[in-house]
């Protein structure tokens, strides 16, 4: 095999070819360096002494089916500049691994398509050694995210599962990329983004989240210049909520059993738009029962539709209008449910309002929480926090297969 194959197929330029061996269904193709390219990896001298050498062996790109390795004696040299004494600095391989570039590159490739599982198995490598090069790859690419663009941004948390353990998810809303991932929920796993932020002076114009008053205070505090928007998923979610507990509490109170027959199995029901109800199944009709047979549940029940048309007016004049034609109905309604979320509104108006200064939301997090359960669920959960870490904030550039 001559020199320039090694440069051409296994990207090993700089060496020399000297022998071939062939054991364990493997290749082995020794290589050694010319005395004259030795360079002290210090002060970079070619005044240098060699003071022994260190026997390795380097996992480079198969052949079909074969292993093929580099077995290399690396050089110990003595530098008579600088006086320091340290291996040859390899132009194959990074400092502490066993595979060349060409084998990490060529591994990086494969994961585009297959799990680290099968990636390991394909390649007859440790499971540990892909997922380093993917860890490797993701620390150097998304490690540390760029923030000084950051211009309009969206933060949520993302639940792991058993045990209350979350995860608060940093979107930039204008190139839909992951910012940053804090451990736990709420003002304090925030703590770090927005020290980064005040250090790359950052000019951030809005920011999309729920109306947790922890968000809220670490924006008034940290990011005083913002204009803060309430979403609109979060408002109609937490409506949702307190008119599932309204059905609950009215269904324990009915005393016919007609009435609680209306009223049983109707909960998705009155979360859907009615445009989305199933005539195949009769869910307008049932639903239409229920409303009929009880009043409290049809008044919270339309007026959750008018709520829908706050996001949906032309100007922001006409939503403050509709905004407090509604939390002065439903105040009125005597309906305790109604009144405690009327009184929500009227605290949060400004933030629903600002949604007409700027039109953001948390939708474009919520599909990138989806792609996160989807990775965690495929790759069966990840060990280590700060690959899973990773894995996010490289997650926008998944488009079609989600592998772990």
């Amino acid at each position: 095999m001559s020199t320039s194959v090694l440069y051409h197929a296994f990207g090993v330029r700089g060496y020399r070819y000297v022998s071939t061996q062939y054991s364990g269904g493997g290749v082995t193709f020794t290589i050694d360096q010319p005395r004259p390219s030795f360079r002290c990896p210090v002060c970079g001298s070619d005044d240098v002494i060699r003071r022994g050498e260190t026997p390795r062996r380097f996992r480079t790109v198969p052949i079909g089916s074969k292993l093929v390795y580099l077995a290399f004696a690396v050089p110990r040299v003595a530098c008579r500049s600088c006086g320091a004494v340290r291996q040859l600095r390899l132009a194959f391989a990074d400092p502490r691994v066993s595979y060349t570039h060409a084998f990490r590159r060529y591994a990086l490739e494969l994961s585009r398509h297959m799990t680290i599982q099968d990636v390991a198995r394909h390649l007859g490598i440790s499971w540990d050694v892909i997922k380093e090069i993917q860890k490797s790859d993701l620390q150097r690419r998304f490690g540390t995210p760029k923030l000084k663009h950051l211009r309009q941004i969206a933060s949520d948390e993302i639940s792991l599962g058993k045990g209350h353990r979350y995860l608060t998810i940093v979107l930039d809303l204008e190139s839909g990329a992951v910012v940053h991932v804090g451990q736990g929920k709420g003002g304090d796993a925030l703590r770090d983004f927005w020290l980064r932020l005040r250090h790359c002076r950052a000019k951030i114009e809005a920011v999309a989240t729920d109306m947790s008053l922890a968000y809220i205070d670490a924006v008034l505090t940290y990011l005083p210049k913002a204009t803060l928007v309430f979403d609109r998923f979060h408002v109609i979610k937490l409506y949702n909520d307190k008119l599932s507990d309204l059905r609950r509490a009215l269904y324990h109170e009915l005393t016919t059993t007609m009435q609680r027959q209306a009223l049983k199995g109707v909960r998705w029901l009155l979360l859907k738009r009615p445009e989305n109800l199933d005539p195949a199944r009769h869910e307008p009709q049932r639903l239409a029962e229920a409303l009929r047979l009880n009043a409290p549940l049809a008044t919270a029940y339309y007026l959750k539709e008018e709520l829908q048309e706050i996001w949906e007016q032309e100007d922001q004049e006409t939503a403050q209008a509709l905004l407090l034609d509604w939390i002065t109905f439903a105040e009125s309604t005597g309906i305790r449910m109604l009144q405690d979320f009327a009184k929500t509104l009227r605290f949060h108006a400004w933030g629903i309002l600002a949604y007409y200064d700027y039109p953001i939301s948390t939708g474009p997090l919520e599909g990138t929480n989806n792609k996160i359960k989807t990775m965690k669920r495929q790759a069966y959960g990840f060990r280590d926090p700060e690959f899973l870490r990773l894995k996010i904030l490289g997650i926008h550039e998944t488009k079609y297969a989600l592998v772990g």
